[in-house]
Parts: structure tokens; sequence; C-alpha cells
């Protein structure tokens, strides 16, 4: 039976699997800053452990602190953020207080969506997306099918294509007529704040949209995420989310970091010269890269190449870990993912590629 992890990052499992220390891995598999945490938050962190009470003392309840450093980053009000220890437990609780029988999925999409809606007993309605035309949502399409809601990801997951505001806006409007709640997931929209649509829940009461703070600071192990709803939604919203369900140290590190915006500019900054390097790089070697406005790439590989092969060869002759994305719904079996990492590990995968290009056809 083949070995597909089901998230990026399983690195243990991998390590298990082909014999290999975790340690000697380079993990392009998940998509997280490579610079780091913000060090800022790291001397705040260790400041705040000579304290015993931040561990002896439960959190806020109404997480004050961390909602108004949330709401500040994304241009709302507190009365707008929901906050929760990740994606999951937000769309669960959108799910259950908007009583949606069915949701509309674009794919391909990421696992827990269908994981998600499942366990709380949503049909979901996939909508596949053209590999042809870069996976870009069509409104009339989208809208063309009967459900309660929309799901939809911006920059899309796992292609990193980012959708038009506009296009976005007219879907949310055209469904806001049809009594359609669009639930937009940002989770990387830090790469291109410009294109968030957190500044028009209040416009749209059918609209949500999820951000995380992890992925873009690089603090993936502490766990944060954040909705943004209409005033009365979101109060609806909070008080369906189990309660603490951030700790205090995840609180302060992520309230802290959204308000660093010279780390947000240079790794924006940093991203883009080294994403758009990747992409020429790999695109001359025949790969087929997907243009992206986050921080990885979608790789179509030629037919003549064994998807599956290629990435079990790239742990075990060069310990380079790509997302195996077979297990992305409405994707075909040519396809990796590689998130963009420094400059030296950038090149290394590439030039583990081109070997393998080179002398496995």
């Amino acid at each position: 039976m083949e070995f597909r992890p089901l998230h990026g990052g399983q690195l243990r499992q991998i390590a298990d699997r082909f014999g290999i220390p975790v340690s000697d891995l380079l993990d392009f598999s998940a998509n997280i800053n490579p610079e780091g945490p913000p060090a800022a938050i790291l001397s705040r962190l260790r400041a705040s452990l000579e304290d015993p009470s931040i561990l002896a003392n439960y959190p806020d309840l109404d997480e004050m602190e961390l909602r108004q450093s949330l709401a500040r980053y994304a241009g709302v009000r507190p009365e707008n953020v929901a906050v929760a220890n990740g994606f999951v437990p937000l769309f669960e609780a959108a799910l259950r207080i908007l009583a949606i029988r069915n949701c509309l999925v674009s794919v391909p999409a990421f696992v827990e969506y269908r994981r998600t809606l499942e366990r709380s007993q949503v049909e979901m309605i996939p909508h596949t997306l053209e590999a042809d035309s870069s996976f870009g949502y069509r409104a009339d399409d989208l809208l063309s099918k009967s459900c309660d809601a929309i799901l939809l990801a911006n920059p899309q997951n796992p292609s990193g294509i980012l959708s038009s505001c506009d296009t976005l806006l007219r879907i949310t409007k055209e469904a806001a007529k049809r009594n359609i709640f669009v639930l937009f997931d940002e989770a990387f929209i830090d790469y291109c704040p410009e294109a968030s649509l957190a500044r028009e829940v209040e416009r749209f009461p059918n609209l949500i949209v999820f951000r995380s703070v992890t992925k873009f600071f690089g603090i993936a192990g502490l766990r944060v995420a954040y909705l943004v709803a209409n005033t009365e939604l979101c109060r609806r919203l909070r008080d369906a989310i189990p309660p603490w369900s951030v700790t205090s140290l995840a609180s302060l590190a992520a309230s802290h970091a959204v308000q660093d915006e010279a780390y947000a500019q240079h790794t924006i900054a940093c991203n883009e010269v080294r994403r758009d390097r990747m992409l020429a790089a790999i695109g001359n070697l025949g790969i087929h890269v997907y243009p992206s406005a986050a921080n990885f790439l979608l790789l179509r590989f030629p037919g003549t190449i064994d998807c599956q092969q290629l990435w079990e060869r790239l742990i075990r002759d060069h310990h380079i870990v790509l997302r195996n994305c077979s297990n992305y719904e409405g994707l075909d079996d040519r396809h990796l993912r590689a998130a963009v990492r420094a400059d030296c590990e950038n090149d290394r995968l590439i030039e583990a590629l081109a070997y393998e290009v080179q002398n496995r056809q």
C-alpha cells in the first residue's frame, strides 16, 4: 500500500517510514515562514515565563487583547473577530450556528474541508476547478448549484492562485440574493493583504472570512486562527466556540506577532523574490508551475514521470519532503507542492528535481 501522509509537515511519520532521522529531512511540505518567528515574540515569551501566573492562571475568556490586535491587523473591529486554536473549530462553529445542510466546496481543496463537513453531517457538493484555467473561480458556475453555503480559498490551496476582489465580491453579492453564505479561507492572504475581504463583513451579512496567524508568522506549533464576520453573527459564533480554546502563551505570541509591521513587510518582499526565482528555475526543467500569490508552488509533472515514485525518491535519495497532493480531491496524480524556503534550501530542491527529471524519464 502506498504511503501518503494526510497533511504536510508530518516528518515523524516520514522518518519512521523511510528510516531517516527527522533532523536530516528538509521539509517543503508545510507552508511555514522560513524566517521563523519574529525575534520580539521569542524574547517576550521567555520574559513571560518569569511570571508563574502566565501558566497558573486561566486565559482571558473573552481573549480581548488578542482580538484587539487581530482586529487592527485585519482592519476591522474587535466585535468582528472570533478566535480558536485552528481553522477547524471555527469552521465547525460556523456550520453549527448557520445550520448548514449542504456546502459547495471548490476542489482541489484542503482535505480537512471534507472531513469537517462529514463530522458535522453536512453534505459536501464538490465543484471541480479546471487546471487548464489555473483553478480560477467562475461566479456563474459556482452560483448555478443549489446549496446553503459556498466554501472557497483565496489564495487557492494547493495552487496558490489569487482571485480578484471584484470576482469574489460578485460571488458574495449574488449569493446573498439567494440566501447563500459565503465562507472564504484566507489562510495565506497575509502574502497579499490587499486582496482580503475581511473589511466587507458588515456590508455582507452572508460573509465569513477565516484567517490564520501561525503560518505567516512561523508559529504553527502554537495554533491560533480567527474568523471575521458581522457583529451579530460573530457574537453568536464566539458563543459557539469552546471556552479557553487559545492558551495564554499562544495568545501572547499571536497578539505581538501581528503588531510587527516590519517583519510582515520583510516576509512579503522576501517571499516574492524567492518564489519567482523558484518558479522560473523549476519551469526551466520542463515542469509546469502554476502562478502563485502565496508561499508555495504547485508543480505539474510530465506524464513520463510517476509522481508517487518521485516523491519517495526525493525523500530517500535527497532527504527532501514535498507535499504529496494525491489526497487533494479533484487533482490528478501528476502534482506535487513545494513550499518556498530560504534560497540555499530552494537551490537544493531545484538541483534534486533537475537530477530526477534528467535521469529518471
